[in-house]
């Protein structure tokens, strides 16, 4: 990147420069708007358009009430037979947290009742988790499951970290895949501005996912939605990696 231009973009080629060079990892902290424009004798509007510059090239994530951090590139989510969070991330040697943020037993409804093959009307775990990475805001997902086949999940999910992989394990499946996958995008919801701390009228990448046995019997539907600018989507239809 050039050096030359106007102060912002001096300020944004210093700050990525350090990136690249590894002065801040991933997930750091930027210095504050006000702290760069006292450092280059600028206005501190100055400073955030430099901040904006670095997040449309996808180096940095600027969140609401937080402050501005270090992404790098986008975070590779691989998906295949076998979709999990932590092994995704663990293969990068990134470290990973999740919580259940809420829990409530609904009543199926046509989506949910056609994916997991139940009746409309049958009881099923409505269960909202949130994830970081690298001590970043990833995704959010609503998962869906049978309440008599898997009675108290929600429980077991919180008390698994939201490991659906371990959860399941408490009921005996040990091994699980992923059936099918519908990604798209859309324009995200407020409660997901807040727990992704994306802006206003952000968009954010859908996963629909179907989980299964091995013999093809659904039993976990997860629709999850990701801070876009956080990940890329890496399709791998023969992987195999552990759920």
């Amino acid at each position: 990147m050039s050096t030359t231009g106007t102060a912002w973009r001096r300020i944004a080629d210093d700050l990525a420069a350090s990136i690249q060079r590894g002065d801040f990892a991933i997930g750091a902290s930027l210095p504050t708007a006000l702290e760069l424009a006292s450092r280059y004798g600028v206005h501190r509007h100055t400073a955030r358009q430099a901040f904006r510059h670095l997040q449309d090239l996808g180096l940095v994530s600027v969140e609401q009430g937080r402050g501005t951090f270090v992404t790098g590139k986008p975070f590779p989510y691989r998906i295949g037979r076998q979709v999990s969070f932590r092994q995704n991330f663990a293969a990068a040697g990134i470290e990973t947290s999740g919580q259940v943020i809420a829990s409530e037993v609904v009543e199926a409804g046509e989506l949910v009742a056609r994916a997991i093959l139940v009746p409309e009307g049958t009881l099923v775990w409505a269960i909202r988790t949130f994830n970081l990475a690298a001590g970043l805001p990833i995704s959010t997902a609503m998962h869906y499951l049978e309440v008599e086949r898997f009675p108290d999940f929600a429980t077991i999910l919180r008390r698994e970290s939201s490991s659906v992989s371990a959860a399941l394990k408490v009921f005996g499946i040990d091994h699980y895949q992923r059936l099918a996958t519908r990604l798209s995008a859309r324009l995200a919801t407020q409660a997901e501005c807040e727990l992704l701390a994306i802006s206003k009228g952000a968009p954010v990448l859908t996963s629909e996912g179907l989980d299964g046995l091995p013999d093809g019997e659904p039993i976990h539907l997860v629709i999850s939605a990701f801070a876009p600018e956080r990940v890329e989507f890496v399709i791998e239809p023969d992987a195999l990696t552990a759920a």
